[in-house]
């Protein structure tokens, strides 16, 4: 009776192994590659024939002319693609209370008085991956009045740049605005090239 069971337990674990292990991922592989080939690739953002990013993956932008990208907590540093995750800390988590006062402090010290709205939750926490590509629009505008200053330019200018990769809602309903940080920050580095 075991005999009899071995064959086809050998066959099954053969043919599912083929159909699953390599039948199905090259099926999904090509199809992707045929209908959605950029983000089956990465979404990399190109420069002058180089690699420079990802539109899906956050990175960290520091410089007073840019665009301020969520704190990462991915890797020892953050922004670490190869270990993506959050902070797993609780909202009652005395080091997490800590680092959110602190951000907060600090975007009151690089962007001025906090409105009365308060600053974005997203600017000043982390997000589940630690590497979100975008921010809020009132993440962005709250930046607005810096760049401008920084960069020597009009604050309209920066808002249509924000305008310009603020991704919609899904179909006008599902899910919530979102500002590519990477690419406003390019955006913003080529309309300085060509103010020049």
């Amino acid at each position: 009776m075991i005999r009899n069971q071995i064959k086809p337990a050998i066959v099954m674990t053969i043919v599912l192994t083929v159909v699953t292990g390599f039948i199905y991922p090259i099926a999904v592989w090509a199809v992707a590659q045929v209908v959605f080939p950029a983000q089956a690739d990465g979404s990399i953002v190109m420069r002058d024939g180089h690699p420079i990013g990802s539109a899906l993956i956050g990175q960290n932008f520091s410089g007073d002319k840019y665009f301020h990208p969520r704190p990462s907590a991915a890797g020892d540093k953050g922004y670490d693609a190869a270990n993506s995750g959050g902070s797993n800390l609780g909202p009652t988590n005395k080091a997490l209370i800590d680092a959110v006062r602190k951000r907060v402090a600090a975007e009151a010290k690089l962007d001025g008085p906090i409105a009365k709205s308060g600053v974005p939750v997203d600017i000043v926490t982390t997000s589940g991956s630690g590497l979100d590509p975008e921010i809020t629009p009132a993440a962005a505008e709250l930046q607005v009045a810096r760049i401008a200053r920084v960069r020597g330019i009009d604050e309209g200018a920066v808002r249509a740049i924000v305008r310009q990769n603020t991704r919609r809602r899904w179909a006008g309903v599902l899910g919530e605005p979102g500002v590519n940080v990477l690419g406003a920050n390019l955006a913003l580095d080529d309309a300085a090239k060509t103010s020049r």
